[in-house]
């Protein structure tokens, strides 16, 4: 998040992340989500039980070349067998002719010698840490020894079931023919994004021969995968699958809309929802991060007066979080007292909620790290004291949503060009979306009410955030009321 000053005006790891998925939004229609009940997740209910393999179902029949018969093949294979039976059900309603399954499926260990590789799709398995749709010869492989168990102990075994999923909607793509060769890639991968998604609400409603997911922790599991398989460098010619906010979006799009949405994804599509926002770390030199100190939130504060003006503006305090409030509760390492109208920051907490841990050699973090991921909660405080300036109840499960959603505003405008440097010195980096995406799935913190309580499905928190970012704050003031 770097200084007006240092980008003037924004205008209108491993190979194997490059690799994984073989290789948001205003898409026409109905709503992108379920609003009425803000404890549903695009209108299922929110669940906590398990997540996974379910217990005492037979696997799978399904076999795969120079298989190994070991838990890793037997997980993918029940996967692609589920996958296959949402697909014979669903393909015929939003598209022409029957469903034809793969004609082949491959597994492989990168861990093994040369000697004993194999050939997909035209290349060497030897060290292939990978998962792939192969168009050559219809066939779908995968890693059993390194990434997929990698995936599994990082995500849980359902973010294996995501990946596979992800890389049959490429099998959709081409059954299908709704995309040529020479489309671009990220229109492929988002696609194959949304058809995963849509896969993975079959499972949530309970559908799935051998698999089950809850919309609380095991969705957010699955979402934080796809925020780890994002592209890190928008500046990388390899970067072709879209950031962890354009993949998570197009996940969302296919859990709520279903398969007729997502190919309605094209590049007109995708260059309109990305709009003014950030593609490039070009002429910045610090990537996106802006370190965190009371000279950078004041600037901040200055930003938000303007894109979110109020008649009563709040007060700021920086010398700590913990604030005596009589209608309000401290919420480390940002407050805001109701009473008092003042947001109360414990400036160093926040900084270190805003430190980038970023490891080159880590290719699937657990969460993106960043300084945006602790100036959203700052955002956040403030959007409660527009509540309040609204007349709008700070306590409960919309308040937060609309805490999430007005942040999104403030996000999507501090990407716009015309802001003048009294009006805060502080603009939107490449990458910030992604921080703020994968906070909202760890703790939600920027999606609290002023108890500092949010909803448990991390998917509504995030689907809040982007509606505020892509649709303005009239949809934060409709759908939240």
């Amino acid at each position: 998040m770097p200084k007006l000053r240092a980008t003037a005006v924004i205008a209108a790891a491993l190979c194997v992340i490059a690799l994984l998925a073989g290789c948001t939004r205003a898409v026409h229609g109905r709503a992108v989500s379920v609003y009425d009940d803000p404890f549903k997740v695009a209108g299922l209910p929110t669940t906590n039980g398990p997540s996974g393999p379910r217990d005492g179902v037979p696997d799978s029949s399904l076999t795969a070349v120079n298989g190994d018969s070991g838990e890793v093949d037997a997980l993918a294979l029940n996967a692609i067998d589920d996958i296959q039976t949402y697909w014979h059900a669903e393909y015929s309603k939003d598209f022409d002719g029957e469903f034809k399954p793969v004609d082949k499926l491959i597994s492989w260990s990168a861990k093994a010698p040369r000697t004993q590789a194999l050939e997909f799709c035209r290349e060497s398995t030897y060290h292939l840490v990978n998962a792939a749709y192969c168009r050559l010869d219809n066939s779908i492989g995968w890693d059993r020894s390194v990434l997929l168990p990698t995936i599994e102990d990082t995500f849980g075994k359902m973010a294996v079931i995501m990946v596979l999923a992800h890389e049959y909607g490429h099998a959709i793509q081409t059954l299908a023919k709704i995309v040529q060769a020479k489309d671009p890639v990220i229109v492929k991968e988002q696609q194959a994004d949304c058809f995963s998604g849509a896969f993975i609400r079959h499972v949530a409603e309970g559908k799935s021969k051998h698999f089950t997911i809850n919309t609380s922790d095991g969705l957010n599991s699955v979402l934080a995968a796809t925020v780890a398989i994002r592209d890190s460098n928008p500046d990388d010619p390899e970067s072709v699958h879209g950031s962890a906010f354009e993949r998570v979006t197009a996940v969302q799009i296919g859990f709520t809309d279903g398969p007729k949405a997502c190919k309605a994804i094209d590049m007109h599509e995708i260059e309109r929802r990305r709009g003014n926002l950030p593609q490039s770390f070009k002429d910045d030199p610090g990537h996106g991060e802006n370190p965190i100190d009371k000279d950078s939130l004041i600037e901040l504060s200055k930003a938000l007066a303007a894109i979110l003006p109020l008649k009563s503006a709040p007060t700021y305090d920086y010398s700590g979080a913990k604030i005596d409030c009589k209608n309000g509760v401290a919420t480390p390492p940002v407050s805001y007292c109701p009473a008092k109208n003042t947001i109360a920051t414990d400036v160093p907490a926040l900084a270190q909620r805003g430190t980038s841990d970023a490891d080159d050699n880590d290719p699937l973090p657990l969460k993106v790290t960043g300084d945006y991921n602790g100036y959203i909660v700052f955002i956040s405080r403030y959007t409660l004291a527009v509540q309040q300036s609204n007349g709008q109840q700070l306590v409960g499960a919309k308040t937060g949503l609309r805490a999430a959603c007005l942040s999104g505003v403030v996000t999507g405008k501090l990407a716009q060009p015309g802001r003048t440097q009294a009006q805060g010195d502080i603009v939107l980096a490449a990458g910030d979306l992604d921080e703020a995406v994968s906070g909202l799935l760890a703790d939600g913190l920027a999606a609290s009410d002023i108890e500092g309580k949010t909803v448990p499905s991390g998917f509504s928190r995030v689907d809040a955030f982007r509606a505020g970012v892509l649709d303005g704050e009239h949809t934060c003031t409709s759908r939240y009321s």
